[in-house]
């Protein structure tokens, strides 16, 4: 017969082996930190990537033709754009909570649709609405959009956003144009109110992918129809230079975190580049990359050491080395990938 010590014993034994198991399936279960986001456009899903192993560690349901997706600064919630075409009915963005890895309810957004272009700053969601000709303010605190500007351009596409928030820049594909949105202070009958000065510069047939220099100096600007670049003076707001890229249907364009290189993606189908590098200062072509099919999102880590690309015509995303310029891995995803996030969760 076992004694009472031995009942006892295995008794503890199991309690301590069930509290080991949750601890492990609670810590298996945790979303990484830093993570890598996909969007699996034609699937519906965001794929959460631990860039470690490049194994996606979980999927989540992420609305209808998700685009763009966006984390806020505290990393614990994605923001994801369901477009569905300039034309489309679709009004809302997808909420992730990135903590419990589940969806949450999708901010509404009434009248303004074809969501696209995201981006988070002061604590705030920026996005653009292309059948409306806009770009919004979400606030998270009040759950309600506080802000719109019409920009008078179709196709209101992709958004950046100034780190002093004086400043708002969106890419305008069927008009061809960058706008640059200036906060002004006008006289007004009971003092000066706050309005908004928009300038609209033509850059070229097709302009969606487009980037703020980190110095804020010059905007890039990607041409999907014409293959080239628009480089764009932000103080005196005139284009200065126009170059030709070797790769077509430009769609993404982003400058390295110390400002030194411009990657750019093409979805351009067939043989050739889809990712090319420039050299910011000589403008100069470095490297170009066959990814093996149409390249789309591009997101860096924050040290500049590595790109993350979606090559949508492949279903995976590429990992390109900076430092070496080749590419070291690659993580196989659902269809069509396109919208990239970085995500360093704060401690």
């Amino acid at each position: 017969m076992t004694s009472k010590n031995s009942r006892r014993n295995l008794i503890w034994g199991a309690v301590v082996l069930g509290v080991l198991l949750l601890g492990a399936n609670f810590a298996a279960a945790q979303t990484p930190s830093p993570a890598l986001l996909v969007l699996e456009k034609s699937d519906s899903m965001l794929a959460i990537v631990d860039p470690a192993t490049l194994q996606i560690v979980a999927r989540v349901p992420a609305g209808p033709d998700p685009h763009e997706i966006v984390a806020s600064s505290d990393g614990k919630l994605a923001y994801i754009s369901n477009y569905g075409g300039a034309d489309s009915a679709l009004n809302t963005i997808a909420v992730i909570d990135l903590v419990a890895r589940k969806a949450l309810p999708p901010i509404n957004l009434g009248a303004l649709r074809s969501t696209h272009g995201l981006a988070f700053a002061g604590g705030k969601l920026y996005f653009t609405a292309e059948t409306n000709k806009v770009i919004g303010r979400y606030d998270p605190a009040t759950q309600s959009v506080d802000w719109v500007l019409g920009t008078g351009q179709d196709r209101t596409h992709m958004v950046a956003v100034s780190e002093s928030l004086d400043r708002i820049f969106t890419s305008n594909v069927s008009s061809g144009t960058i706008s640059i949105i200036e906060e002004n202070a006008v006289a007004a009958g009971s003092g000066p109110r706050k309005t908004w000065r928009v300038t609209n510069i033509a850059a070229g047939h097709g302009t969606e992918g487009f980037d703020v220099s980190p110095v804020g100096k010059e905007i890039w600007a990607a041409s999907a129809q014409d293959a080239t670049v628009t480089i764009i003076d932000v103080t005196s707001k005139r284009a200065t230079q126009t170059l030709p890229i070797s790769v077509r249907g430009a769609n993404r364009l982003k400058f390295t975190p110390d400002g030194t290189r411009v990657l750019i993606s093409g979805l351009g189908g067939g043989a050739g580049s889809n990712l090319v590098v420039l050299e910011a200062a000589t403008r100069k072509e470095v490297k170009k990359f066959d990814l093996g099919g149409g390249a789309a999102g591009i997101v860096m880590v924050p040290d500049g050491s590595r790109a993350y690309v979606a090559v949508s015509g492949k279903d995976k995303v590429a990992v390109v080395d900076l430092k070496s310029m080749e590419v070291s891995g690659s993580v196989s995803t659902g269809k069509q990938p396109d919208g990239l996030a970085w995500v360093q969760g704060k401690k």
